[in-house]
């Protein structure tokens, strides 16, 4: 019975990329990405909700195309837990959360992401991932996008370019 329990305790991470896993390449003078900062992250804060990594890709969401998006969706179809979180670039982050909220997988799926890399000082990646398992803890089947201490529904939201943050969509 405590495998069981465990099993539907278990949460995927998906990692597509976006600032969350961005790192700052001096000898380049870019942001580029090397690899997730998910295993740090939840050692650190000492997460104790059994969890697997799935990386998927490692770009930033301006350059997902349809293919990058199907990528993911075909992730959450092939997880075998029925909890899923996945970090995204925020640009495009409500695009793939349409895609997959027009599945209609019957999983909880959260969409999250950062404003500021991980690496950097000030970022909003910890408090974001935070929020999204939780929330993949307490929703019901479908799809949101947890950012900036809010939780939206995927047919519901946009990012707000000009604060830099989620709301409602109109």
């Amino acid at each position: 019975m405590r495998e069981a329990q465990c099993r539907n305790m278990s949460v995927r991470i998906i990692v597509t990329g976006g600032t969350f896993d961005k790192e700052y390449d001096a000898l380049r003078g870019e942001l580029t990405f090397r690899d997730t900062h998910l295993p740090e992250i939840l050692e650190r804060v000492r997460c104790t909700v059994p969890i697997e990594i799935e990386i998927n890709q490692l770009i930033d969401s301006l350059e997902m195309r349809e293919s990058n998006r199907r990528a993911v969706l075909e992730a959450c179809q092939a997880a075998p837990e029925k909890r899923i979180i996945v970090t995204h670039g925020t640009d495009t982050m409500a695009e793939t959360a349409r895609l997959l909220g027009e599945a209609g997988l019957p999983k909880t799926i959260v969409l999250t992401g950062a404003m500021v890399p991980y690496a950097f000082s000030g970022s909003d990646a910890v408090f974001n991932l935070g929020c999204a398992i939780t929330a993949s803890g307490v929703l019901a089947s479908g799809v949101y996008i947890t950012m900036n201490g809010r939780v939206f529904r995927w047919d519901a939201v946009r990012k707000d370019t000009e604060h830099g943050i989620f709301v409602e969509a109109e």
